[in-house]
This record gives structure tokens, sequence and C-alpha cells, in this order.
């Protein structure tokens, strides 16, 4: 059962001086560990990923952009309090959150909580284009699940959006693992060169690889390029703290994906033909759509996948296309140009692959959900009986031996679906996916 498997089973050792704190000043000139579709290994530079890729490949990306989600205050008696945006409340569209004016409500996590007792905190801000500076105020409202707080931002300037007020007043928040404080190059190099929509409070860090010449290169090769939506939260780095990772909540993020792109994907699993997806946020996404389809299907119009869902009976035995084509007419009934929902998907050893058959990554912290991930795209069963070692292992084992560097600023992986998987497309195995050992 995908619930009883142990997370401790999906440990090793990772060096601190193997996670670099800043990124190669060319981005496309990273290392990429190649799995083939025959699980071979071999070792290219990210730049040649247009040539490793099948033609007619259909690559999915996720445009979220990382906001300054880190906001310093300090209080007269000398304390600073940092606010933490992790969802907006009210409005609760990411959207309208960014366009409102005078005052909106984002959940937040709140450092150093036990000094402020009471009041609003302030702090002095002046946007680019604006003469002269104004006061962001930060009120305490209603605690809320887990350890999060409702906090109210209001300024005394109705021409500031809160997206100029953010820009102005926060930091972006890099992972704690970096171990130092933002720096100015951040907000450039913790960006996908195709970020737009605002909302991340982490960056889809295997896009961070691609360059202008990358996509030029792909629209050479005919390789077609879609976006997709996923705002990634907080809880992108909280470890798996239960032994047993049914005992583990996932968290919940937001996506949006457009009409037009729902019908390609329709096509492309008509077809099969293949489809690449750049990061985990990316294949969680595509591999919610299926799920939310069949509950469609189903009478369920609520558009959230639950951690669990994708396990169910209804839901493994549900066909893909029909479940695909069950969410593009609720679409099209709705008059709605694009689909917002939500996903807590865990996608673990067990879990029934139907969209992604390519994924570009980076290499994941020990203990992750996002190496569970791994694992099952790689088609290992979560098992630890047998002498046979699992094929994410030998991968990372690799990597490690190569001094491949790891975590958000590292190296990048392109892995394909094996060959002994059934439901794996014969496109995605041609000449050009038989690159000899360098």
């Amino acid at each position: 059962m995908v619930k009883e498997i142990s997370i401790k089973d999906f440990d090793y050792n990772l060096p601190d001086e193997r996670i670099p704190r800043h990124p190669l000043a060319q981005r496309d000139a990273c290392r990429l560990l190649l799995s083939r579709p025959d699980g071979i290994i071999a070792h290219r530079r990210f730049s040649e990923l247009p040539d490793l890729l099948p033609p007619a490949t259909t690559l999915v990306c996720n445009d979220t952009r990382v906001i300054n989600a880190r906001i310093s205050f300090h209080k007269a008696t000398g304390s600073r309090i940092e606010v933490f945006l992790l969802e907006p409340l009210d409005p609760s569209d990411y959207v309208l959150t960014f366009q409102t004016r005078s005052r909106c409500v984002w959940s937040c996590l709140v450092g150093n909580l036990k000094r402020w007792k009471s009041g609003p905190l302030e702090l002095s801000i002046q946007p680019e284009g604006f003469e002269a500076p104004f006061t962001l105020r930060a009120t305490r409202l209603q605690p809320l699940e887990g350890n999060a707080h409702a906090i109210e931002f209001s300024w005394d300037n109705p021409e500031a959006t809160f997206a100029s007020v953010v820009e102005a007043a926060g930091f972006i928040p890099i992972p704690p693992y970096l171990k130092r404080e933002s720096e100015i190059s951040d907000l450039a190099d913790y960006q996908t060169v195709y970020a737009d929509a605002k909302g991340s409070v982490a960056a889809p860090t295997a896009g961070l690889h691609f360059t202008p010449e990358v996509f030029d290169a792909l629209d050479a090769h005919n390789i077609a390029v879609g976006k997709l939506t996923l705002h990634v939260g907080a809880g992108t780095f909280q470890p798996v703290k239960a032994d047993l990772i049914g005992e583990h909540p996932m968290h919940t993020e937001t996506f949006t994906i457009s009409r037009p792109l729902l019908a390609r994907l329709i096509r492309v699993k008509e077809q099969r033909t293949p489809l690449a997806a750049v990061g985990t946020t990316s294949v969680r996404t595509l591999e919610s759509l299926p799920v939310l389809g069949s509950a469609i299907l189903a009478g369920d119009t609520s558009l959230h996948v639950g951690q669990w869902q994708a396990y169910s009976p209804q839901c493994m035995e549900a066909d893909t296309i029909a479940s695909l084509r069950a969410l593009l007419g609720y679409m099209e009934s709705n008059s709605l140009d694009s689909l917002t929902a939500s996903t807590a998907i865990m996608i673990a050893p067990g879990f029934r692959w139907r969209m992604t058959d390519i994924m570009v990554t980076n290499f994941h912290q020990p203990q992750s959900t996002l190496l569970l991930l791994v694992s099952s795209f790689l088609g290992d069963d979560g098992s630890t009986h047998g002498d046979e070692t699992p094929h994410w292992r030998r991968l990372y084992d690799e990597a490690l031996s190569l001094d491949y560097r790891f975590l958000s600023y590292g190296d990048a992986c392109l892995l394909f679906r094996q060959n002994n998987r059934p439901d794996t497309p014969d496109s995605i195995n041609p000449a050009t996916q038989h690159p000899s050992h360098q």
C-alpha cells in the first residue's frame, strides 16, 4: 500500500558542499543528467535539451513569478517582526489581490510573533515611480490553521497597488537550505526567464536553467511550449516528519490552466505524442487534471484534488481522455477561458501516471515528497525487498560521485519514463534518445 511507504527508504547523504549558494553565470551551462527510456544514464549540458527531446514533443512550463514575500518590520522597541506572505484571503484571487489599492488580507507566517503583542506594524516605503514615501501597515487578525495568521495590509496612498507595495517592501524568499540572506542578485537569479503570474513564494527551480537561446532551439526543433500556472507555497519546504507517508499531510497549491492548453493536451493524449513537464510543479498540475475530470464525471465540481484522491478506485479506473474531455466540457459550459483549481496530490510509488512522459527536474532533498515523485516516475515500486537498487538511488549516487550540484541553484535531470511501463508511448523512444555516455 502506498500509504505504508517509509520515508526513511528515501534518504541519502547530501554533503553541504554539493548545495551551491548561487547559480552559474550562464543558466543553460549547467550539467544535465539524462536517464534514458531504457534506464541507461548519460551526461549532457542543459543547452543540449532541445536535441534530446523527441520530435513532436509538447513541453509544459510553470510561468509563476516569485514575489518579494518576506517583509521585515521593526517595532519602536527595536524588535524585528518578519511577515511571510503565503496566500491571499481577501481578495482570494491572486490577480485581484495584486491589483488592490489601500487594503488586502493575506495568510502569513509571522517570525518573532511573541514580540507582536498588539497594534499595527508600520514600514515607510517608496515604490518605484512614486515621488514621496508612504506608510505600509500590517494588522494581525485571527490565527489560521497550522501556525499561520490572517494579516491585514493597508497603505495610505490610493494610487499604489499591492503589487508595487510588495516590490518595494519585501525581499525574495530564497530557500532556507541556502543558509544566507537574500541578495540583490536573487531578484533575477531566482526567477525563470518566462516568469509572469505573480504569486509564488518559491521558484519552480527546474525552469531556472532555460534561456532565450534554449527556447529558440526548441522552436527550431518544432517543440511546442505550453504554459500553465501553479503558485508554489511554503509547504514545498515542509519536511516529512512522519515515518510513513500516509501520515504526512500534503500542502495545497492553487493552479490555473487555459482552455486552449487543455484542448492541446487532449490532442497530445489522443495522438500519443510525448508530453514533457518542466519541474515537479508542472507535473503535479498535469497529473491533477484527469483526477479533476474523473471527479466531474462523478458529479463533484469542487475543483480540488485531495491528497489520496488519485488512488481511489473511481479515479484509478477512469479513462484519461474521457476525464480530460469532461474537464474541458466543464470549462465550455461555464464559459471559462481558464480554470483555477487547487491540488494536494501526493505522487508516490503506486501512482498511476496518466499525463507526463518526460520530466525536467533538479535534484531534490533527502526524505522529501519530491523524491517520492521522482521515484514513482522512474518506475520504482517503493519496495525495500530484494537486492535491486531503486533507479532514483542509482541516479543520485552517480550524480554525487561525479560532483553534480544539488537543489535550487544546482544542476538538472532529464528523466524519461521506462520502456517497461505499459503506458509509455512508443513515441518517446526515438533514435535521438540513445546518446552515448560522455
